[in-house]
């Protein structure tokens, strides 16, 4: 049987066309496939107007379940805790510990980015702050059917719980009415308070416009399929929405110091994800580019998912011949990638370099893998360059700010006579005299 050779494709920051050649790997548009923009946007309004009774005729057509009533697709608490039980001790053991890192991360993200509000007195008595309050509730959309998700539970429910979100939904797809447990122990452990399975754009609409069954949510976070992200971008202002996630990234700048295999396996660890997810390598060595591909076409053939690794590697991996690390460094920030990884002797030095990446990597220890389960902070992370003005998914995104403006009487003669003159300028004559304590 012969064996293809998979090639990645070769870039070289010394070609004219480089820039375009690379631009070009990068490009990905988030599908906008009209049909099922079309059908996405049906469904919401189905959901809108008939609530349970069209969730529930959905979740029967797309999920095949045989479910009557809506109340067959809420799972109890006591069938969580079961499914917790139920696992073999260490797996059990594993999921606890990853909950406890990614609660401890989180909780130390709360009080760094000053969740408690602050307040400052004026000379004159005035009072200025700052009031941060939890949202009410929180939908988390978790995808199922070919795949189990228990991490995304994790990383979405820990930090709305740390943040004091009151009441976390969970709606996720059983299609067939085959339940993960080590999703629903996930859901125990994270603390989630009702969970539904129900999934789609159906389930989208249910958590954004309310039903007699499911509450209305302030947020719904969580990655799902085109219809799922159709849905949110509908509902968007209705109610939050985390991210529109594209494929999963990885970019790995490598001194040539790491093992070749391990690189080759990084890359692969993003690549097994789907044909449209991206791994690039960056190095200024030719010689270490040639062992990394050398070391793909040695390891793949053991994958069980080497198709997917291949097409993906294929159609949107590369390989970037650079001058130096510090030119990497200026290709990483022009990338912007989810996941970041800094393989090399001194790690440290080049990251003080980087100014867009959802998660750094550092070191060839650090494998993004391990960020994906258990390091501890978010794997919920910006895809597609937006790193460039977003960030990892924290408990800022499950929290509010209400500004505080407690002005004395002597306060308001002075700011009075500033707002007043303002207004005048603008033609606001209410708000002049409003504001005018004379």
């Amino acid at each position: 049987m012969t064996v293809t050779t998979l090639t990645l494709r070769q870039l070289d920051t010394a070609d004219t066309d480089f820039q375009a050649k690379l631009m070009a790997v990068l490009a990905f548009e988030a599908s906008e496939d009209e049909a099922i923009d079309r059908a996405a946007a049906g469904i919401i309004a189905d959901v809108k107007q008939r609530g349970d009774a069209a969730v529930l005729e959905y979740t029967q057509k797309f999920d095949r379940l045989s479910a009557t009533h809506m109340s067959a697709l809420e799972i109890p608490r006591a069938e969580m805790q079961a499914a917790l039980n139920s696992l073999p001790a260490a797996r059990r053991d594993a999921l606890q510990q990853a909950a406890e890192r990614v609660r401890v991360y989180h909780e130390r993200q709360k009080k760094e980015c000053g969740s408690e509000g602050f307040s400052f007195t004026e000379a004159d008595g005035t009072v200025l702050g700052q009031k941060v309050t939890a949202l009410d509730k929180v939908g988390i959309y978790v995808p199922g059917g070919k795949a189990a998700y228990p991490s995304s539970v994790l990383m979405n429910a820990i930090p709305a719980k740390v943040a004091g979100v009151g009441e976390i939904i969970m709606v996720v797809p059983t299609p067939d009415g085959v339940k993960n447990p080590l999703v629903l122990a996930a859901a125990e452990i994270a603390g989630v308070d009702r969970v539904f399975t129900i999934g789609g754009a159906q389930a989208v609409a249910a958590l954004a416009h309310g039903t007699a069954t499911i509450p209305q949510v302030d947020k719904i976070v969580g990655p799902g399929n085109a219809y799922v992200a159709a849905a949110k971008r509908r509902v968007f202002g209705i109610v939050g929405i985390d991210m529109i996630a594209g494929p999963s990234e990885i970019l790995v700048l490598a001194d040539g110091t790491t093992d070749p295999d391990w690189v080759a396996m990084d890359l692969f660890s993003q690549a097994e994800h789907d044909e449209l997810a991206q791994s690039i390598l960056v190095c200024p060595d030719a010689t270490y580019l040639a062992r990394v591909q050398a070391s793909v076409n040695k390891l793949i053939a053991d994958m069980p998912r080497k198709d997917v690794i291949r097409t993906s590697l294929t159609q949107r991996g590369a390989m970037i011949k650079v001058r130096d690390m510090d030119e990497a460094c200026e290709i990483a920030n022009l990338i912007a990638a989810e996941h970041l990884e800094i393989s090399a002797a001194n790690p440290t030095l080049w990251a003080d370099k980087i100014r867009h990446a959802g998660a750094m990597f550092l070191g060839r220890f650090s494998s993004e893998s391990l960020g994906d389960y258990c390091a501890g902070p978010n794997h919920v992370l910006p895809t597609s360059r937006t790193a460039r003005f977003s960030s990892p998914l924290g408990v800022y995104d499950f929290q509010k700010r209400s500004s505080i403006i407690h002005v004395s009487e002597a306060g308001a003669q002075t700011l009075g006579k500033i707002a007043a003159e303002l207004a005048y300028g603008e033609g606001l004559q209410a708000h002049a005299r409003s504001a005018d304590c004379d």
